[in-house]
């Protein structure tokens, strides 16, 4: 029977919005809040039934199995590599994600990193502020013209990323797991083979252990000297030493990276590079965009207890209603 009212977690701080919208409804209970979350799992986790989470925090099944009667799990974010789905899944467990509306959001920062990075936009603010305009113009930078821009992963924001590099008039390529027909873009079978086609890579597939080190030092010498990599998907998908070694050596030209492998923690050699431009995973954080994520953490919680099912489980944990 529907049951409107349970109790959930929150493992960290959520999103105004999501705080506001469950408390009404729902007993919460914050991890992070508590003096001791040990014995706070001890005493609740027997009744959980629902647990919201964002960032990289990891669930797993040792966490589930303080959990016993968890039923969903609302992650906060398109990416969910940091669940264990498929675990989540033998135990009927569903996850849901926030698909779709961060995706243009995500597909214009990709653009900036790319237009950033090519053009050296920082250092040129930087070159302005520091007063050395008067004594000498800033130096000619790299171009998008005549360049063949490379999408590893054309999945919603790979597509959207696509559709706005077409009003620049470049040529565009893809790899990913399997050719897309109804798209005109050339596909390679491998990413070297990508690298080697393309000036520009930008990185957007999902994170994972299957796609960990992806872009490693083989793809980076194959992207060459006049390459730029852009990541806006997980820090886990580049070999971070082998792009910082990379950069340093002059084998690609730039990178504009939104993610790292350890974040909030940057290498102090990598942020040292005056070839790179770096955020802070920025890619969805905007008011608007975050908000509308938000919202649909708090849907999918709600149409759960209420009986009607997930909006946007993933695609381990497929949910269909019972006959």
């Amino acid at each position: 029977m529907p049951d409107a009212a349970a109790d959930i977690l929150f493992l960290r701080k959520m999103h105004p919005l999501v705080e506001t919208a469950l408390d009404g409804r729902h007993t919460v209970h914050r991890l992070a809040d508590a003096p001791d979350p040990e014995a706070m799992l001890d005493a609740v986790g027997p009744r959980i039934r629902g647990l919201c989470v964002g960032g990289q925090v990891g669930i797993d099944g040792a966490l589930m199995d303080r959990l016993p009667n968890l039923e969903v799990i609302a992650n906060f974010g398109v990416g969910y590599d940091a669940v264990d789905a498929v675990e989540a899944h033998r135990r009927g467990i569903v996850v849901t994600n926030t698909p779709d509306v961060l995706t243009d959001e995500v597909a214009d920062l990709a653009i900036g990193l790319v237009l950033a990075t090519l053009r050296r936009l920082p250092q040129a603010d930087r070159y302005l502020r520091a007063g050395h305009w008067p004594k000498a113009p800033f130096p000619l930078t790299a171009s998008l013209r005549g360049r063949r821009v490379g999408i590893l992963g054309l999945g919603r924001i790979g597509r959207a990323i696509a559709k706005r590099l077409e009003s620049f008039g470049v040529e565009i390529a893809y790899h990913g797991r399997r050719r897309q027909t109804d798209v005109p873009f050339a596909y390679y079978d491998s990413l070297i083979g990508l690298a080697q086609a393309v000036h520009v890579l930008i990185v957007v597939a999902p994170g994972g252990s299957d796609t960990r080190g992806l872009v490693d030092k083989a793809v980076l010498e194959a992207l060459g000297p006049e390459g730029i990599l852009v990541n806006v998907a997980r820090g886990s998908l580049v070999d971070e030493a082998a792009l910082t070694e990379a950069l340093k050596a002059g084998t690609i030209l730039g990178a504009g990276l939104d993610v790292f492998e350890n974040e909030p923690h940057v290498p102090s050699d990598l942020a040292a590079l005056d070839n790179t431009v770096l955020l802070p995973h920025v890619g969805s954080a905007s008011e608007h965009t975050r908000a509308a994520m938000a919202q649909l953490v708090v849907d999918n919680v709600i149409s759960w207890f209420e009986g009607r099912g997930p909006l946007t489980p993933v695609g381990e944990t497929p949910w269909k209603p019972k006959a």
